[in-house]
């Protein structure tokens, strides 16, 4: 008896994740090389993309500083994007409100919100074919808040409203882009950026890492933040809004 074979997902899509050698990204990468894409991986170090590729041999490396404004095009040229995935940032500094510099503040400014400007700002005006995917990965601070981190909350809370802004741009040229911003809406402590945040918040309270970590409940895992990559990539129509919230729970709209 023949089987039916499920067609892949994002099979002869262009795939392109900042931020994709490690933690989500790397996740969001494996993810899209399994769905059929062919994906470039960008990240500014080399050792963790050299690693990555040893893991997916059909996957390419691009070494940049996301940040720099010369980025997007240097991208764009080595491979144009069905889907362009944003998710590469600072570790915020973590420390009490009045104990930060400006400096440290703003760390998740210039990274996290200048690189998801650039990359905009560049979809716009390059323009990217119509139909293509914009993802900006976000986080769940920016409902809740994160106290210790400086500005990141709201560094993240600005990527949500740049996707309203250049979706309203891309309607207003008739581009067909799709702008979206994706927030996991918990800790993940496997990651480098919830390992840091543990770290943090347990010492303000006394409290071992391992035991803030039990303490946490269950939290969406990097893969499931890839999945819904998949899933709001790969069925466009299907998810009406520009801002989504992915938890244990699964994808949630959040405008």
């Amino acid at each position: 008896m023949n089987q039916s074979i499920t067609p892949k997902r994002l099979h002869n899509k262009n795939v392109v994740v900042i931020g994709g050698s490690k933690g989500v990204g790397r996740a969001i990468v494996a993810a899209a090389h399994a769905q059929g894409a062919q994906v470039l991986a960008v990240a500014r170090q080399e050792e963790p993309l050299k690693k990555l590729v040893a893991a997916f041999s059909a996957v390419q490396m691009l070494r940049l500083d996301a940040t720099d404004e010369s980025a997007p095009a240097k991208v764009f040229e080595t491979l144009s994007p069905d889907v362009l995935v944003v998710c590469a940032g600072a570790i915020p500094h973590t420390a009490p409100l009045q104990e930060q510099s400006w400096e440290q503040f703003s760390r998740n400014w210039n990274s996290d919100v200048k690189m998801s400007l650039l990359f905009s700002q560049a979809a716009l005006t390059t323009p990217l074919a119509s139909g293509t995917t914009i993802i900006l990965i976000s986080s769940g601070a920016a409902i809740g808040g994160s106290p210790l981190s400086g500005g990141y909350a709201g560094s993240k809370r600005t990527q949500m409203f740049l996707v309203n802004y250049a979706q309203k741009e891309s309607d207003r040229l008739n581009l067909g882009l799709r702008f979206l911003a994706l927030a996991p809406g918990g800790i993940m402590p496997n990651t480098d950026l919830g390992k840091a945040a543990v770290e943090a918040y347990a010492a303000s309270i006394g409290m071992d890492a391992k035991d803030y970590i039990k303490g946490m409940g269950t939290s969406q895992t990097t893969e499931d933040v890839a999945n819904a990559v998949v899933e709001l990539a790969s069925n466009p129509t299907s998810r009406a809004g520009n801002v989504f919230l992915v938890s244990v729970k699964g994808i949630e709209t959040l405008s």
